[in-house]
């Protein structure tokens, strides 16, 4: 056998030893695991699979080992998510740092960064927020106002983030602050990282159209952060921004994994409402629908593969990520409008009787999948970015 033949064996055997049951089933948003320092689990199993997982760096595969991850290569990463997925294992841990800052802090930080923060990620430690969006500057990210002044070996930070996702429940952020009022919009831009038990950090929710209240707009008043915080140079911000939104987008491109927490699929509810004639759905147009459907998720995850092997090679090129990033997150939204078709009003409901828990998380998840075309850069601005700058197109004005 191959090296990653055997590889995948002893991932599999793994798996199947020390993965338990309860763990191998749809997890709803209250079971997931978010680290920080208040962390709860809510089953004795999610804490065994969490400390299993954390003991041997599978919570972050691909990073190195002597920061709390695992050393996988990009092949041995892949075959491992394989291998999760084929047992429907749930992620140990879900956090803005695995996906988001803890890549960044890997490309940009200094080492004394590295070793302050990744293997906290790693073991479920800390959890992060992202502090980009501000009132007057969503879709015009480059636009932030937050600015970070200057005072001996600290910044004093004044202004507000808006749609920080758990702000009120993170420990640190990752922030974008201007420390350069003069400089081109781009420019004078700053990278930090702090702690949102700071003076002067209030994070208020917000209440959204599913009834969560996951969002919230962060104030800051004041906050003082040392200045060996700062993620990559100084006024060079807008170059790790725009990394981790790489990040976010590729993550985004995938929702299935990461939204679908009611565990309903097209194909599942078709046989459950539908039913199956000859081993076929009776409906031949819910059928040809629901084929299109796993068709694109499956084109999807192929590119996806394809371009975390480029990479991982160093030949990546970060416009696939935003291409993928509306590619993905429309057919999320298409894919919540099939399965709305197939189950009808058994898709409709929001409380009472009459409906199943997954019904009633299906309905949510519809809803939630209407946001994931505008968080992380609505596809609108999505398609003017690719017309312009990877197809080069000119604007209405001939520009």
């Amino acid at each position: 056998m191959s090296d990653l033949t055997t590889f995948r064996q002893e991932i599999r055997d793994w798996l199947n030893d020390n993965c338990p049951e309860s763990m191998r089933t749809p997890v709803t948003q209250e079971e997931q695991i978010w680290g920080g320092r208040n962390l709860r689990f809510p089953t004795e199993d999610a804490k065994l699979w969490f400390d299993r997982c954390v003991e041997k760096g599978y919570c972050v595969p691909d990073w190195p080992e002597e920061y709390g991850g695992a050393g996988f290569s990009a092949k041995e990463t892949r075959i491992f998510k394989e291998e999760m997925a084929r047992l429907n294992c749930r992620a140990p841990q879900v956090n803005l740092g695995i996906w988001m800052v803890g890549p960044a802090i890997l490309e940009f930080g200094t080492e004394e960064q590295k070793r302050e923060h990744l293997p906290k990620i790693a073991r479920g430690e800390i959890r992060w927020c992202q502090g980009y969006s501000e009132p007057g500057a969503g879709s015009d990210l480059a636009g932030l106002q937050c600015k970070a002044e200057s005072d001996g070996d600290d910044y004093i930070i004044n202004g507000s983030k808006i749609w920080t996702s758990y702000a009120d429940h993170s420990d640190w952020i990752y922030c974008l602050v201007r420390t350069d009022p003069d400089a081109p919009k781009h420019e004078g831009i700053t990278f930090l990282l702090f702690d949102m038990a700071s003076e002067g950090v209030d994070a208020k929710p917000i209440e959204l159209i599913t009834g969560e209240t996951h969002f919230c707009q962060t104030f800051f008043d004041n906050v003082r952060v040392p200045k060996k915080n700062a993620l990559g140079v100084e006024n060079k911000g807008w170059t790790v921004a725009k990394r981790v939104l790489q990040f976010e987008r590729n993550m985004m491109s995938d929702m299935e994994a990461s939204a679908n927490t009611s565990g309903t699929t097209p194909r599942s509810a078709a046989i459950e409402h539908i039913g199956l004639v000859d081993g076929k759905l009776a409906d031949p147009v819910f059928r040809q629908s629901v084929v299109r459907h796993e068709i694109q998720k499956r084109a999807l995850d192929k590119t996806q593969q394809r371009m975390a092997d480029e990479f991982a090679q160093g030949v990546g090129d970060m416009s696939v990520a935003m291409i993928l990033k509306y590619v993905g997150t429309e057919e999320e939204k298409r894919k919540y409008e099939l399965i709305l078709k197939i189950a009808g009003e058994q898709a409709l409901g929001w409380s009472g009787e009459g409906f199943s828990d997954a019904e009633l998380q299906l309905t949510r998840d519809w809803l939630a999948s209407k946001t994931h075309s505008i968080a992380g850069g609505t596809s609108e601005i999505q398609l003017n970015i690719i017309a312009k700058r990877v197809l080069g197109l000119p604007d209405a004005a001939g520009k």
